[in-house]
């Protein structure tokens, strides 16, 4: 399991071919207490750097991009009846969706877990 980050801080988790999307710790403290998210249904076709889903906080909304290219399988159901788990759990149960990847080698540009630390500090 590798799990890679995006500048935009989402967080993709990868098991196989199957990658899963979310939103990092960093982006949720950044977000306040969300209580909306819209996402993607399965069979959609999303690319690289797209608009994936939508998260709306008590302070704003805000587009979650595709960290990678695929197929999405399965939404979080469980996070449109309780929003709030992307503040509590934003990088384990908070997960947005699943895709199948379409172009594993777009991972090779993201950010790992240093790399992605080192990132955050540098904007602050």
């Amino acid at each position: 399991m590798t799990v890679k980050y995006t500048k935009d801080h989402e967080w993709v988790r990868i098991e196989g071919d199957v990658g899963t999307v979310g939103v990092t710790d960093f982006a949720q403290q950044q977000l306040g207490d969300v209580v909306f998210v819209e996402l993607p249904e399965a069979g959609r076709e999303l690319t690289l750097g797209g608009e994936a889903a939508v998260v709306e906080s008590v302070k704003a909304a805000s587009d979650v991009f595709a960290p990678v290219s695929g197929t999405v399988t399965e939404s979080n159901g469980a996070l449109v009846e309780e929003p709030s788990m992307v503040n509590s759990a934003a990088e384990t149960d908070g997960w947005f969706f699943k895709l199948t990847l379409s172009s594993p080698s777009e991972l090779d540009d993201l950010m790992d877990a240093d790399a992605y630390k080192a990132y955050v500090e540098g904007l602050h």
